[in-house]
């Protein structure tokens, strides 16, 4: 990309880089929104020579803070695969810690899954990573390459999508042309709404409250999901002796908890955590996310693809928003990769129509699957409960059929893109 000019704009209030392009496309792909997916996305695209434009309305570096994002993610083992594939994991690694099993437990019974990795092989079932450790990596992957231009803070006003391409209109009077355009702007994604997609789904009466917690006792790579009556109380390894809680509580008691001072906070955790880990405290910031479940009636229309929270968002229970998105980002990779290669035009109808497919059913799957989880593992009936528990059992007894859940969290099982399964574009 070559530059005419910068203007840097210093105040008290601001300083930031405003960058205008001479070279303003038409690029192959334009990605709006630089969260996990879209930065990802551009990776992924930018590693197989096409020229990307990603646009973000937050300068990249702000989103590595600690108090922007205080989430923790648990990547698959198919997710960590593509990261590996396309060079950005080696600047995430270091902060990794390897999930080596899985332990589901229901508070009304004492029976449990037990997955462990090695009944798999020796790879872990995924690694945890803290969100801004994996932006940082992600940005720092991208910054290696030299056909992804990168235009941040900076707003999208309009997006026009036309027959033969798409331009993006800046708040700044930049004008940006594009192939195709990707909206990864989040659950809110404006140019989703503005090409007329509806969603479908519903808010959950649960919040979750996430922060990290240190334990004397060292948690083994194990990854606890506990199903308490408000729903899930997850206990996520982090490196040394420390984990990510995400816990799970009506709106009103989970405002109530965060309110709570430190010391109240910690025996309130301590007293769902038991004392298998010892004494236990919560550090740094607490945080507040309020559950919801959404999926887009189509990921596509006439030049703009939906990836991530854009097109769907689901229930954290089984720990794999992100990396649903992260399936999104590696099918359309694929495809418009494969299309770039062939000279054909990224962003034509038949390239969109097959990405929709490939991705639709699988989205509407797995939101099914976690919104039934949550309601089966939050109604504390009486025979329900008694039925879940003796599911459970019988899953933990069966070698194929643990084998098959096991396979689904590692994000094995269906037809895999090429970069899930750690192969180049």
């Amino acid at each position: 990309m070559q530059i005419l000019h910068k203007i840097l704009v210093d105040n008290e209030d601001e300083q930031r880089e405003i960058v205008w392009m001479s070279n303003s496309g038409p690029f192959h792909v334009l990605i709006v929104g630089g969260g996990m997916a879209g930065l990802t996305l551009a990776v992924a695209l930018g590693r197989s020579g096409l020229d990307v434009v990603l646009i973000d309305a937050v300068d990249l570096k702000d989103t590595v803070a600690p108090d922007f994002d205080g989430r923790v993610t648990a990547i698959a083992y198919s997710s960590w695969q593509m990261l590996r594939a396309i060079d950005a994991w080696d600047g995430m690694a270091p902060q990794a810690e390897p999930i080596l099993d899985i332990r589901v437990t229901d508070a009304a019974a004492p029976v449990f899954l037990n997955f462990d990795h090695r009944d798999l092989g020796r790879d872990p079932f995924g690694q945890m990573v803290e969100n801004r450790h994996i932006r940082g990596g992600l940005i720092e992957a991208l910054e290696a390459m030299p056909t992804v231009s990168v235009i941040a803070p900076a707003k999208v006003d309009r997006l026009d999508r036309e027959a033969t391409g798409a331009v993006a209109h800046l708040s700044d009077g930049q004008q940006v042309k594009a192939s195709l355009a990707i909206a990864a702007d989040g659950r809110s994604s404006r140019l989703r709404e503005a090409a007329g997609i509806k969603t479908v789904g519903h808010r959950y009466n649960q919040t979750g409250i996430v922060t990290t917690v240190e334990h004397e006792r060292p948690h083994h790579g194990i990854a606890h999901e506990r199903f308490l009556k408000p729903g899930p109380f997850a206990i996520l390894p982090l490196q040394g002796n420390r984990s990510s809680l995400v816990w799970s509580e009506e709106p009103d008691v989970a405002s109530t908890i965060l309110k709570l001072d430190d010391e109240a906070f910690d025996q309130e955790i301590a007293r769902r955590f038991g004392g298998f880990m010892g004494a236990v405290h919560a550090t740094g910031p607490r945080f507040g996310y309020p559950y919801a479940v959404h999926v887009a009636e189509r990921f596509a229309d006439t030049r703009l693809a939906l990836v991530g929270d854009a097109a769907h968002g689901i229930h954290p229970i089984a720990g794999q928003g992100l990396n649903l998105g992260w399936r999104d980002v590696a099918a359309l990779a694929e495809l418009v990769t494969d299309a770039a290669r062939l000279g054909l035009d990224v962003g034509a109808g038949d390239v969109l129509d097959r990405y929709d497919r490939w991705r639709r059913v699988d989205t509407l799957t797995l939101a099914t699957v976690t919104d039934s989880l949550n309601a089966l593992f939050s109604n504390d009936i009486a025979p329900v409960r008694v039925a879940r528990d003796i599911g459970v059992a019988a899953v933990q007894r069966m070698g194929p059929l643990k084998r098959f859940f096991m396979e689904h969290a590692r994000g094995t099982v269906g037809t895999l893109p090429r970069l899930l399964k750690g192969e180049a574009l």
